[in-house]
Formats: C-alpha cells, sequence, structure tokens
C-alpha cells in the first residue's frame, strides 16, 4: 500500500493488524477494520513528536518493550466521549439505591472507566444530594486505563461552558469558579474520590470490593464477547450482593444471564 497524497507517512494493512495485536493483548480493546484512518491519525502524531520516519520504525519501538511510549500508544487509542450527567436517567437510580441502604454504613461506588472525570464527580454530586450533605458516608473509586484522562480527574478542572450546562444551582453547590473561566470541583468532592489506573483486562486488579454499585457504562462496547464475560466474571465477586451494574444504553448482558438478570433501564443486579 502505498502512501496516499493526504498522508506523511506508509501505513500498510500489515502495520495496522499490528496495532490491533498490540491493544486487543494489552487492554483487550478490539479495533474494527473500520477504524483505520482513526488509527493512523492519532498515531501519527506520536511518530512525528518522535522524529520517526515511518509506522514500521515506530512498531519496533513498541515490540521491543519501550514501557512509556507504550503508555502513550495505549493513550492516544482511548476513546474518552463523556460529560457530566451522561445518561441522565442513571442518577435517580442510583441516589434511591445509595439511600435504601444507608444503614449499611460507607458506602462504595466504582466507576470502572472514568475517563477525565465527568462521570465520578456526577456520581459524588448525586450522592450528596441524596444526603443533603457536602459530606455524605459514600466513596468512589474511580479508574481508567489513560493516565492523561486521570490526571484531569484527580484536578477535576474544568471549561465553563460544559460545567455550566448543569444549572446554577449545582455550579454553585459543587464548582468554584476560576480566574480564566473555568470550574473547579469543590474539595468536598475530589476528597470523594480516589483516581487509579486499571486495566480492565490485567491479570491482577489494584482495587477491592465489596462495592454497592459499579458504573461500567460504554466500555463493553470496546470487547469482543470472550473478553466482555471474562470481565464480567471478575466484577461480580466484586459487588455486595445487593449491588448494581450500570452500562450503557447500547449495551446489554444478554450473554452474562448466569450472573447478572436486568432490573431495568440498563440497570442490571446479581443472579
Amino acid at each position: 500500500m502505498l502512501p496516499t497524497p493526504s498522508r506523511e507517512f506508509q501505513f500498510t494493512e500489515q502495520d495496522f493488524e499490528k496495532v490491533r495485536k498490540l491493544i486487543y493483548n494489552y487492554a483487550g480493546i478490539a479495533l474494527s477494520p473500520a477504524k483505520q484512518d482513526m488509527v493512523y491519525g492519532r498515531l501519527a502524531k506520536r511518530l512525528r513528536a518522535l522524529g520517526l520516519q515511518s509506522f514500521n520504525d515506530y512498531l519496533q519501538l513498541l515490540e521491543k518493550g519501550n514501557s512509556k511510549e507504550f503508555e502513550l500508544f495505549t493513550n492516544s487509542l482511548t476513546t474518552n466521549l463523556t460529560s457530566f450527567f451522561r445518561e441522565a436517567h442513571h442518577f435517580p437510580i442510583l441516589a434511591e439505591h445509595l439511600l435504601a441502604h444507608r444503614s449499611a454504613g460507607a458506602l462504595h461506588v466504582w466507576s470502572s472507566a472514568s475517563s477525565t472525570g465527568e462521570e465520578p464527580y456526577s456520581i459524588a454530586m448525586t450522592a450528596c444530594e441524596a444526603f443533603d450533605s457536602m459530606r455524605p458516608p459514600v466513596k468512589v473509586t474511580a479508574t481508567d486505563l489513560d493516565t492523561n484522562v486521570l490526571e484531569t480527574g484527580r484536578i477535576g478542572i474544568y471549561a465553563g461552558e460544559e460545567v455550566e450546562r448543569m444549572g446554577p444551582q449545582r455550579v454553585k453547590r459543587f464548582f468554584d469558579k476560576l480566574p480564566d473561566g473555568r470550574y473547579q470541583a469543590k474539595q468536598e468532592l475530589r476528597d470523594m474520590i480516589t483516581f487509579k489506573r486499571l486495566n480492565l483486562v490485567e491479570a491482577t486488579w489494584t482495587i477491592r470490593g465489596p462495592f454497592d454499585v459499579v458504573f461500567c457504562r460504554n466500555v463493553m462496547i470496546y470487547f469482543d464477547k470472550p473478553t466482555q464475560l471474562k470481565i464480567l466474571e471478575r466484577f461480580a465477586p466484586q459487588m455486595k450482593s445487593s449491588g448494581l451494574l450500570v452500562v450503557g444504553h447500547s449495551e446489554n448482558l444478554y450473554h452474562a444471564a448466569q450472573l447478572f438478570k436486568l432490573r431495568g433501564k440498563t440497570v442490571y443486579e446479581l443472579v
């Protein structure tokens, strides 16, 4: 395959297949053939940054085990589309569940693909509203594969336009406006959330349940069915017997019916 006029680097079918194999083996992400242009666009930036002339050189660097570059390679291919209170119907269900189990003491929620932090902050805000307190008995563990987005979440600073969509009441209660027009989540919210790097397909997880609620929304779509099932089999023992698993609007767990049953609105409970 020759370079097209719009492409700076040669990117062969063989190169693309190597990329697919590397990201699948490492992160379980199954890239479809339709993602070839996306992969080229994102990784071409890494070639420029490193001063490399070809994808072959770049792939050799990865295959030699350059751990820092492999982290940047993974970050480049990870999609981080998110927003505050995305799929809003899940949050009243979360609030109801937290209040129903308040007698159990401290409650623990896991955001397993936290991206830049909008989901765990939405969980934390929901908990504050449910308990009418900025210090509710709720802790949130937020994990992601991408180290860059985790740092954004830890800092908790977001564009004014993004925050203001939530409405003035929430903005005033949960955020401080910065001189540059951006907003930072209040310290009480940040104290509720622990951000950690975690690869869902790694043999060992660095977190421990049991969790009252697990959010794993719009993540399974990137995995093939066998990988999905392996992850779901590992979620189940991390959850309390009364726990909930929240997935994305386009996802279902029919292939894990022995583990989870539908409660409603893409929210599952243990069988």
